[in-house]
């Protein structure tokens, strides 16, 4: 089992070149995008899609770097984030109308209206819907639990790690649109733990921690730019009595990518 160092990245939207710029600036990848990171081990946090570029190049590339990263004694793990749901429902449901979802075009219209890229939607192969449909939503790595979004959604799946991670699984299989809307919903909650106090035992951060283990909460989904109002984003924020780490420097706001290394 691979056991260096941990580095995590979320919401790369795209932007195919800055994560290659990112992987090379940490020894991750060399200068012609092959694994040179050893056995260090890299978590993906979500939204490979939409806003950006690229976002099927993004999957190209995670995809083609986790078994190389493998081979040598590393890893390369990724998580399910909202707008990988997004464009799923937008995929398989179309403008169809969503009963409960007063949103005009339904699921294709509302994943354009949060970003959504047609040369995206339209390069999406049934090998790029296997692979976003085979991604857990939650890992836990060295006492980081790792999720996309900074909400308590995750806990309306399941009370375990394994209970959510097979409930999203199985949510992705569904072809009712009424539970996919809640499945999207769920997926793209924010803001639960800005307010947390560690003086309380039930309040946000600990209800998850408790739940599902780790020390210190890793999330993407709210950038620090708009969402945190970070004005020069260089490193990921700490909050909440440092029990949670923001790690979305909002590249498709003028941020950047934040290649974070937790161990």
């Amino acid at each position: 089992m691979a056991c260096g160092p941990l580095f995590v990245l979320a919401d790369i939207h795209g932007h195919r070149d800055e994560l290659a710029g990112a992987l090379r600036a940490a020894g991750l990848v060399d200068g012609a995008g092959r694994w040179a990171g050893g056995d260090a081990r890299l978590w993906l946090l979500g939204d490979y899609v939409d806003r950006g570029p690229d976002g099927i190049g993004v999957i190209d590339d995670l995809r083609a770097l986790a078994p190389a990263a493998a081979a040598a004694g590393g890893q390369v793990r990724a998580l399910l984030g909202n707008h990988e749901a997004q464009i799923l429902a937008a995929h398989r449901f179309g403008a169809a109308p969503v009963p409960g979802w007063e949103e005009p075009g339904g699921f294709r219209g509302g994943w354009a209206r949060f970003g959504g890229k047609e040369t995206d939607l339209r390069r999406l192969t049934p090998d790029h819907i296997d692979w976003i449909m085979r991604l857990p939503a939650v890992g836990l790595v060295d006492g980081h639990l790792l999720v996309h979004s900074d909400t308590l959604g995750y806990l309306e799946f399941g009370s375990t790690i394994e209970q959510i991670n097979a409930a999203v699984a199985a949510a992705s299989r569904s072809t009712d649109l009424a539970s996919w809307l809640t499945f999207c919903g769920r997926m793209s909650g924010r803001g639960a733990f800005r307010d947390a106090e560690p003086s309380r035992p039930d309040d946000a951060v600990s209800r998850m921690l408790r739940a599902l283990g780790g020390d210190v909460l890793v999330h993407g989904h709210s950038t620090l730019t708009k969402h945190f109002g970070v004005q020069m984003v260089t490193e990921g924020l700490r909050y909440a009595d440092g029990r949670v780490l923001a790690i979305d420097g909002g590249v498709y706001e003028g941020g950047r990518l934040l290649l974070t290394r937790l161990t």
